[in-house]
């Protein structure tokens, strides 16, 4: 290789190098320069993402946004999607962090780039208390139809391990599921254990019942996510968490909205 190809090459690995640093930080840099975070969450989703008794967004995610936006020393912009809107909300740029009860897949990663898990949830299948199902198998008949969240980890489940039922989609949260159930537009449903039990103090009481808790294999994980290329703000994810953590930050988050109904009174 002649002296000035090599110079020609090395130049060109130099500025690669450089450009896509500068592509990398870019995402975390535009947020402090334009001094807001924003965020997509989908607000039909309690105890994550939802609208109070006021109007206002709260919620798990929320909170933990809040924090963010608080250490990042900016101000937060919460932007409400439907689910199927939420990744494109975040691969166009109208948001900075997809903040969703979602779970990091092959697929999604594909678009995407989730940062670690904050919690985990366990899928499961609820029916009316006083219906018949007992079994998994109960479920897995044509005669009954079961619902879902449209683009959600539990419709993926529902169709994986209960091919043989009708599968009926819904846009919006978890409690959509449930008031379908209700009403006899389906026969079960298929969410995460916390999406449910979350919701049935809103339901007339013992009308629900959680048929099979331990529907796929183990815990499903939830995450937040960027873009690909916001690998500097995805790694501030990472250490916010690792931070929220060892202060006391998470804990208390945790304690209060996922592991209780407190939340409840004050929303």
């Amino acid at each position: 290789m002649s002296r000035k190809k090599l110079v020609s090459t090395v130049l060109a690995i130099v500025m690669t190098v450089f450009f896509t640093g500068v592509c990398f930080a870019g995402t975390l840099s535009e947020i402090v320069k334009r001094g807001e975070l924003r965020v997509a969450v989908q607000s039909g989703a309690a105890p994550y993402a939802f609208f109070d008794k006021t109007g206002k967004h709260t919620g798990s995610m929320v909170e933990f946004a809040e924090e963010m936006a608080k250490r990042m020393g900016v101000k937060l912009k919460i932007l409400d999607f439907d689910w199927d809107g939420l990744i494109p909300a975040l691969l166009s740029g109208k948001a900075d962090i997809l903040a969703a009860d979602m779970t990091p897949t092959l697929k999604r990663a594909l678009k995407i780039t989730f940062a670690d898990p904050w919690t985990y949830v366990q899928p499961c299948i609820f029916t009316k208390t006083g219906a018949s199902y007992k079994v998994l198998k109960d479920v897995n008949k044509p005669s009954v139809t079961v619902g879902v969240l449209l683009g959600s980890t539990g419709e993926t489940i529902a169709k994986k391990y209960l091919p043989k039922a009708k599968i009926k989609s819904y846009k919006g949260g978890g409690r959509m599921i449930v008031q379908a159930l209700i009403a006899g537009h389906v026969d079960a449903g298929v969410n995460d254990d916390l999406a449910v039990l979350t919701v049935l103090p809103d339901f007339p009481p013992n009308s629900i019942r959680l048929l099979d808790k331990r529907l796929g294999k183990g815990k499903d994980p939830l995450a937040f996510a960027v873009r690909q290329e916001s690998v500097n703000l995805w790694q501030w994810i990472n250490l916010y968490f690792k931070t929220a953590r060892a202060d006391g930050t998470y804990d208390a988050n945790i304690k209060y909205w996922l592991e209780s109904t407190e939340w409840k009174k004050d929303h």
